[in-house]
């Protein structure tokens, strides 16, 4: 399969606030692909290097085949992209700002963006600054799909969204995919991507710490462990030998153990933080 996006050893400093090192990846046609890590992981810096917001000091990045620091002009007319805060003229009406967008692409998109309020349920008779913040979102969705672009970028995009609205989301970028659009979705809510991307990548601390399957992502080993050893309580996620785990909790004056399968937020959990070899506290 055609590479839509690849990165390969992406590099952005901010001096000494945290920027990212060495991140690579590569999308493919067709795919949904997660983009995971907490906040102020880097997700948003390698985006908005990716499509030609920033510059960095070293790495290669391709959209569509071209180079995103030399045509990044082209790049962008086939991409929607929804970043984590999109800011409107508060004054504006929503069907305005709609229009505008699709005005500045130069594209009749009033059939697209009719069809994508009805189901977003929006309102375009109101004015920016009387929606609330899960309505806002569904003004960049609109703006984001409305011109049916080859490659969706979303940054946090379900944040603010009812649960219903969330499904509708996710439903209708289903639908675009089907349709030949990829979709790169940046986000912290694990239970979405493994609902809905097909391969993803984990971000941490400004590095890329993993790149695979969701399905080889979410299947682990590991053990949630709740043990009561003299007294003391403790709860971590245990990836080594469960027969050497045995062995050592044998020696000591055990209360309660209970072995668990880990929870999905558990199973991410140790890409996100810093652990032993054998297990997380």
């Amino acid at each position: 399969m055609t590479d839509v996006i690849r990165i390969e050893g992406l590099t952005k400093s901010y001096g000494k606030k945290r920027g990212v090192t060495n991140v690579g990846l590569s999308v493919k046609e067709g795919e949904i692909y997660g983009f995971i890590g907490p906040n102020g992981a880097g997700k948003s810096t390698t985006i908005r290097s990716m499509l030609g917001f920033l510059n960095y000091e070293k790495g290669c990045i391709s959209v569509f085949g071209k180079d995103s620091r030399k045509e990044h002009t082209a790049i962008l007319k086939d991409i929607g992209y929804m970043p984590s805060e999109a800011m409107f003229y508060p004054s504006m009406k929503v069907s305005e700002v709609i229009r505008f967008a699709a005005d500045v692409r130069g594209l009749d998109c009033r059939k697209e963006a009719e069809m994508l309020c009805e189901k977003l349920k929006l309102d375009t008779g109101k004015k920016i600054k009387e929606l609330s913040l899960g309505n806002r979102k569904k003004v960049s969705i609109v703006c984001a799909m409305q011109h049916k672009p080859k490659l969706f970028v979303f940054d946090e995009p379900s944040s603010g969204l009812d649960p219903l609205m969330q499904n509708t989301f996710f439903e209708l970028i289903k639908e675009y995919v089907k349709e030949g659009t990829t979709c790169f979705l940046s986000t912290h809510v694990l239970s979405e991507v493994s609902r809905y991307c097909d391969r993803a990548a984990v971000m941490r601390e400004g590095k890329l710490i993993k790149e695979d399957s969701v399905e080889n992502l979410t299947e682990s080993s590991a053990k949630n462990i709740k043990v009561t050893v003299d007294g003391e309580h403790k709860e971590y996620i245990y990836n080594g030998d469960i027969n050497e785990l045995i062995r050592e909790l044998s020696v000591k004056k055990l209360e309660n153990l209970y072995i668990e399968e880990p929870s999905l937020e558990d199973m991410f959990m140790h890409f996100y933080e810093e652990g032993n070899k054998g297990g997380m506290e």
